[in-house]
């Protein structure tokens, strides 16, 4: 349910907000700790690296927020290391589809793909460039990655 409603939330103001994101995470490191004792801790700790080693790249060069990083290490929290590689799988996939689909639905696919090619050949924070490029305020700035996110950890139950 904190996925659907994140993903909501992400396509209203293009944030996931640290209210809906830090409990989730707290919760999956509480639960899994109580219900699998020290392994279970340790499990929900493994899950919660995980998720910051493979969303961490991607919120240091700028290609995606913080608030999309904390929900991951929920979600990594919550269903542990193993099965958190298989749902970024299916996030990228899934993330990869929707943000070609909103750009096109925004008509900024080629600005959006002139700004993933400056992410990916500069490394370094483009997120306010980005912006400007493709004009302040325009809903087609930020792309929200909420719903891959959810999608992608659905897939990953449904391939178990």
């Amino acid at each position: 349910m904190v996925l659907v409603v994140a993903s909501g939330i992400d396509l209203c103001t293009r944030r996931v907000p640290n209210w809906l994101a830090i409990p989730f995470l707290v919760a999956g490191l509480v639960v899994q700790s109580i219900s699998g004792r020290l392994p279970g801790a340790g499990h929900s700790l493994a899950g919660i690296t995980m998720a910051c080693l493979l969303f961490g790249i991607p919120c240091f060069i700028g290609a995606m927020g913080l608030g999309d990083l904390k929900l991951a290490a929920g979600v990594g929290a919550w269903i542990g290391p193993a099965q958190f590689v298989t749902a970024s799988v299916f996030t990228a996939l899934a993330g990869a589809v929707l943000a070609v689909g909103w750009a096109l639905w925004h008509g900024s696919l080629g600005a959006s793909l002139d700004s993933t090619g400056d992410l990916v050949t500069h490394w370094r924070p483009h997120r306010q460039e980005a912006k400007r490029k493709l004009g302040e305020g325009t809903a087609a700035a930020v792309i929200p990655y909420a719903p891959a996110i959810a999608i992608g950890t659905l897939l990953s139950f449904l391939t178990r």
